[in-house]
């Protein structure tokens, strides 16, 4: 397959062809900005870590020009803080042994624009080659527009394939905005407790991001840490990590389904839950 970017690239850590390598993919996941799937999708590259019959396959969007930056990146161009995500995207796929990398390199106005149809085909495509069982990416109550704009497009794109290469699962996860706030019983709970170590490595590679003046390496693990204290009140606790999803595939097995309808679906029974437990101590 040929990306549509020049200046994209596929990048495949054991060297195995591009074909193969994306041909044995079981887990993948499609992400906005580089550090987004060690942040969001750790359920799927621990799954497939140390693994000879479990494949991850990692796909970047954005090219990341629009990075905060400080102390050495501090008067970086726009052009080198390209270069300079890439190789760290690089580094953590070859840390995470990903099955195989792909960088998309759009800009982030084009994932944002909504008539953009380039980056859906090519998503469509991917996922083609790819058949992933399962797949990661962001969640549609996401704060951030970049996220937004990649979701709503792998939907389109997942929506565009014949329903039997269609991935099993499809979840939205915490980036810009975490999912404790939904119903218990509707979050998919992702136990990430294993390997931490291989779990900081995939965001402390980052170093652009984390000098840049976002604390993401922190603010990951203790997301997942505080995400399996608070998980339940009355138990202890069977985790130290836990990462949550939204799970978003009725939105690709029923191609009619209304995406803003669905999320704003979950938002009003998390209202009605807030409202029973306080008018039943009234």
């Amino acid at each position: 397959m040929k990306l549509n970017k020049k200046t994209a690239e596929f990048f495949v850590p054991d060297q195995t062809s591009i074909e193969e390598a994306i041909q044995r993919t079981t887990h993948m996941s499609i992400a906005a900005h580089q550090d987004d799937i060690e942040i969001m999708a750790y359920d799927g590259i621990l799954k497939c870590f140390g693994k000879d019959d479990q494949w991850f396959f990692g796909v970047v969007v954005t090219n990341g020009s629009g990075s905060a930056r400080d102390s050495i990146y501090k008067n970086y161009t726009d052009e080198q803080m390209i270069e300079v995500r890439r190789l760290e995207q690089k580094k953590a796929a070859y840390i995470g042994e990903f099955g195989a990398l792909a960088l998309l390199d759009y800009p982030s106005s084009e994932t944002k624009d909504p008539k953009n149809t380039e980056i859906v085909d090519e998503l469509t495509e991917l996922v083609r080659l790819a058949k992933p069982e399962i797949l990661y990416t962001h969640n549609l109550a996401d704060k951030h527009d970049t996220h937004i704009g990649v979701t709503t497009k792998v939907i389109k794109a997942l929506r565009k394939l014949p329903a039997e290469i269609r991935p099993n699962k499809v979840y939205g996860c915490e980036v810009w905005r975490d999912l404790d706030w939904m119903i218990d019983d509707e979050k998919v709970v992702f136990n990430v407790s294993d390997h931490p170590n291989l779990a900081a490595s995939l965001v402390e590679v980052f170093d652009s991001q984390i000098v840049g003046g976002k604390r993401y390496d922190l603010a990951t693990m203790g997301r997942r840490m505080a995400n399996a204290t608070y998980f339940t009140s009355h138990a202890v606790d069977q985790a130290n990590a836990l990462t949550f999803a939204m799970d978003l595939t009725p939105l690709v097995e029923d191609v009619n389904l209304d995406i803003e309808t669905y999320v704003l679906d979950y938002i009003e029974r998390f209202k009605k839950d807030v409202s029973k437990r306080i008018s039943k101590m009234l």
